[in-house]
């Protein structure tokens, strides 16, 4: 598994704001999960599914170096953009990078929160949560 993000968290907040309206931000959301390599089939096991997302999400994860790198997938393409989303701020990070990153100040910068769902919303925080929880896992003292 290598990083697969491709785009910075400034790069991501300075695209969303180009854009007038959402539904070109929803766009540009869903070309980001695109962008993204699938998990092979093989992998999308069920103990790798993160619970409470609406849709299928599958999180993995190596360590190399002291960095986290993950492979998520989902089988909704606005979900495969908020993970390209999500791993702009947590892929290829030290645990300590990725319990420190301000994720609800970058969504809020997105202006993202209130323009999802509220059953996305939930499962965009409990991708979250599971990512921050592999970080407090492999924290090192």
């Amino acid at each position: 598994m290598d990083t697969v993000t491709t785009h910075t968290v400034e790069d991501i907040v300075e695209t969303i704001a180009f854009f007038d309206d959402w539904e070109d931000r929803y766009r540009y959301i869903i070309d980001l999960g695109k962008e993204l390599p699938a998990m092979p089939d093989s992998r999308k096991r069920e103990e790798l599914l993160v619970r409470g997302c609406q849709s299928q999400v599958w999180l993995d994860w190596t360590e190399r170096d002291g960095r986290i790198c993950f492979d998520v997938d989902s089988d909704a393409l606005i979900v495969r953009g908020l993970i390209a989303i999500v791993l702009a701020a947590y892929d290829g990070r030290t645990p300590r990078a990725i319990l420190d990153f301000d994720i609800e100040g970058y969504f809020g910068r997105l202006d993202l929160l209130k323009h999802l769902s509220p059953t996305r919303g939930n499962g965009l925080r409990a991708m979250v949560q599971r990512i921050r929880d592999v970080a407090a896992d492999n924290l090192r003292p």
